[in-house]
């Protein structure tokens, strides 16, 4: 196992302390005037998603925690499980509802995402940052209504509620940003 000191903390980093998986989100080496130098740092909780702020000696050690990250195309759900099929292997990997992050309401069958682990263990699951969907449900779009700045709401394909703009109809396929849940625009055919 490799092990890092504080003093070599980089944005992004991930690490283990007292047996969690922290990932380095800021640091700053600070030498004051009087006493020891030491590492502020800004960490998030992989698993969790916690943010905590803590100090660190420039010489403390932790294990480097390497998260893998792999390709999985989204299959189905049953109940509050959550089926990922492997690409290489075929294999169907289920995740449980809560590890599901909120951008997963516009994730469709048949989408790759990167399923998270760490020594096996799956936490997490990265999906695509843009998706294109088709608009499932929403009030009919006006003639000549192109006022961009005031919307609707829509249901789209999966199901998920957005605020689209007051000229986008049902069977639209439109843009959305899923850290965001925002209308990006609309997908030319």
């Amino acid at each position: 196992m490799a092990t890092i000191t504080a003093g070599e903390f980089r944005n992004g980093k991930t690490f283990e302390c007292e047996g969690k998986i922290m990932q380095v989100i800021e640091f700053q080496h600070v030498k004051p005037g009087k006493g020891a130098a030491f590492v502020r740092t800004k960490m998030r909780n992989v698993v969790t998603g916690g943010v905590t702020e803590t100090s660190f000696n420039p010489t403390a050690k932790f294990e480097e925690a390497f998260i893998e990250r792999k390709d999985m195309e989204y299959s189905y759900n049953d109940g509050d499980l959550y089926y990922f099929m492997d690409q290489e292997t075929f294999d169907m990997v289920p995740m449980n509802k809560e590890v599901l992050s909120d951008a997963f309401q516009f994730v469709k069958e048949n989408t790759v995402c990167k399923i998270l682990s760490y020594k096996g263990n799956v936490f997490g699951l990265e999906v695509p940052n843009f998706m294109d969907l088709e608009v499932s449900q929403t009030e009919p779009g006006l003639a000549g209504n192109t006022a961009t700045n005031t919307l609707k709401p829509a249901t789209l394909e999966t199901g998920a509620e957005i605020r689209v703009p007051l000229f986008i109809n049902v069977g639209d396929k439109i843009t959305i940003d899923t850290r965001t849940g925002e209308y990006l625009s609309r997908v030319k055919a």
